[in-house]
């Protein structure tokens, strides 16, 4: 369960991110407060998941789903570059998540 709750944790970092962006400096209300209940839902949930999953392996699972999925928005939604270096790394880091996950 608690691995679950620290893969949502991380979608929840990718969202936050994301409104964090979009709020414009905290400027614009909605994504001010979609980032607000966001950011906080999220630590909640790696908080839960640090309960039994390493610390450094908690966290560094966490940053990567939240930085994959922030990637991967980035480069669908918003016109982030698109490059096989930058694909090979985000797919380096897919693989030090399961190497992570696998050692555990």
């Amino acid at each position: 369960m608690a691995w679950l709750v620290l893969l949502v944790s991380g979608v929840l970092e990718t969202v936050w991110a994301v409104a964090l962006q979009a709020s414009k400096g905290f400027s614009r209300p909605l994504p001010s407060v979609v980032f607000g209940v966001t950011v906080l839902l999220s630590m909640a949930g790696l908080s839960y998941a640090l309960r039994t999953v390493p610390l450094g392996t908690g966290y560094a699972v966490w940053v990567a789903v939240g930085t994959l999925g922030t990637a991967v928005y980035g480069m669908l939604a918003l016109g982030d570059p698109v490059s096989l270096p930058r694909l090979l790394f985000l797919s380096m880091i897919i693989g030090g998540v399961v190497g992570l996950k696998t050692v555990h």
